[in-house]
Order: structure tokens, then C-alpha cells, then sequence
């Protein structure tokens, strides 16, 4: 075979494989099934060290000897409950497809949706105690484009990484500046528009862009059979830089957001040795 014949070949098995790849993870979606117990502690530990020092039983441990519940006994959660009500080991159960190209997730897969209040206040703080504020710190995003000051916590270095975020995106080309700015807020005490569950601006570790080139969800029109057209113009480019971070897209989701991006490192962190556990 010519060299001339092969390359096409390649390229069409490179994208073969890579599409099975991203059918195999979202095809996990309507199970829902636990993820590994020493992988979950696993994550946790990496995602938020010297905060969360190990999962022993059914407990996660916290650095001040605290604990809260991994695993509520709730199981064959529905998507509603396991979105409304998720505990933390819900949290983990749909495995985020870093690196996959953008296309339309199956339906309901919404990995990172899912998160439990109690984890996350306990991480971050409540904001309707004012626990959230005092450790907000400045970023100047994009310095040399943009410029303007946004807010986000300073807890397990996320505004550290969301500076590293700026000064990547800042040294991209003026082609992917209408994404970047200006952006849509970052720090804000409120929850999820049309729930009770409080939003990860709440806790200082979100941020959304390209509020006039987004696409969310709740503005599409239903489909005759109840199913929501995916959409999305953000660039690839950009969601890479941010999940290099430790952040993770809401363009990844069905109930899609392409604008947000939020802190999620259990969900994106490369797993350590084994950690010591024992399964709930």
C-alpha cells in the first residue's frame, strides 16, 4: 500500500477509535453505578489536599476531623433525585469526558451537575453566612487583552489556577477574543436558575464567558419528544486551557452551559498511588 493510501487509513482509524472512546465513557450514563471506593478516595484526596485526608468506611475526612457521609444509601437514584439530591459519591458517578471533541451528550448526562451542598460548604463556605467572601481573592483577567478585575476564592488554590487560565487564554489569538471577553460574572451568591441548589458562583470557584456567543438549555426549544438540541460555539481551544486547570465545561453536559466553567478537580485530577480505604 502506498504511503499516499495509508495516511487516509490512519486518519479515518484515529477517529474511529477516539469515537468509540467517547461512546464507551457516555455510554455509562444510565447506570450511574458507584465508582470504585479507593478511586473515589483517590480523587477526593488529590482534587482537595490538605483539606479531604481520607475515605474510611462510609466516611470522608476532613483535615479538622470532621466527617461527612460518601455514600447517602440511596441507590438507582432517578436523574432528578441524583441532580436535586446528590451525595458525594454521586458526585463522581459519570465519568467527565476530558479532551473529547464537542458533540451532543447522550441524554441526562451531565457530569459534574450533581454536587452536594454539605461537600462544598464545607470546602468553600456558606456565602449566606459570609464564610465565602473573606476569602476572595483578585485576578486580572487576560492582562494584556482585557484587563478587568474578577473575584474568586483563594481556597485549594483556585484563584491561582484560574491566573494560570488567564495568562494561557491571554497569549491566544485576537480570533478567540469575542469568547473571552467580556464575561459574565464570576462570585455570586445564588443558586441554580429554576432550583434550590446553590451554584458553584456561590462558592467563588466559577466563572462564565461569552455570554452573547453561549448556549444554554433552558433558552432551546424542546423537541416534540421532550429532548433538548446541544449546541455550542465556544472554541476547543479554549475549554483544553481550562481543563488543563482543573476546570471543567458546561458545554460537556446534556442540560448544556456552554458559557460556565467551574473548579472541579476530583473530576479532572489525575489519580495518585492507591489510597486506604474501605469499600461503604
Amino acid at each position: 500500500m502506498s504511503s499516499k493510501a495509508r495516511t487516509p487509513l490512519i486518519a479515518v482509524l484515529a477517529v474511529l477509535a477516539l469515537a468509540q472512546a467517547v461512546s464507551s465513557t457516555q455510554s455509562q450514563e444510565a447506570s450511574r453505578e458507584p465508582a470504585p471506593a479507593a478511586n473515589v478516595a483517590r480523587r477526593l484526596i488529590d482534587g482537595y489536599p490538605g483539606i479531604v485526608t481520607g475515605v474510611e468506611g462510609n466516611a470522608v475526612i476532613f483535615a479538622d476531623g470532621t466527617t461527612l457521609p460518601l455514600d447517602d444509601g440511596k441507590s438507582e437514584k432517578p436523574f432528578a433525585a441524583w441532580l436535586a439530591n446528590p451525595d458525594i459519591e454521586d458526585m463522581l458517578r459519570l465519568p467527565y469526558p476530558v479532551g473529547a471533541p464537542a458533540t451532543a451528550p447522550p441524554r441526562n448526562f451531565d457530569p459534574g451537575r450533581a454536587r452536594n451542598a454539605a461537600f462544598f460548604a464545607k470546602v468553600y463556605g456558606d456565602c449566606k453566612a459570609h464564610e465565602v467572601e473573606a476569602k476572595l481573592e483578585s485576578v486580572v483577567w487576560l492582562p494584556a487583552k482585557y484587563g478587568r478585575t474578577i473575584k474568586v476564592t483563594a481556597i485549594n488554590g483556585v484563584a491561582a489556577k484560574l491566573r494560570a487560565i488567564s495568562a494561557e487564554l491571554d497569549r491566544l489569538g485576537p480570533q478567540f477574543d469575542v469568547d473571552l471577553f467580556p464575561i459574565g460574572g464570576t462570585y455570586a451568591c445564588r443558586n441554580v436558575a429554576g432550583t434550590a441548589s446553590r451554584s458553584t458562583h456561590a462558592y467563588g470557584i466559577a466563572i462564565d464567558i461569552a455570554l452573547k456567543h453561549a448556549h444554554y438549555w433552558r433558552w432551546e426549544k424542546q423537541r416534540p419528544d421532550g429532548t433538548i438540541a446541544y449546541r455550542n460555539a465556544i472554541p476547543m481551544e479554549i475549554v483544553a486551557v481550562f481543563e488543563k486547570h482543573g476546570f471543567i465545561w458546561g458545554g460537556r453536559w446534556y442540560h448544556h452551559d456552554s458559557m460556565h466553567f467551574e473548579y472541579r478537580p476530583e473530576l479532572l485530577g489525575q489519580p495518585s498511588p492507591p489510597a486506604t480505604t474501605q469499600k461503604p
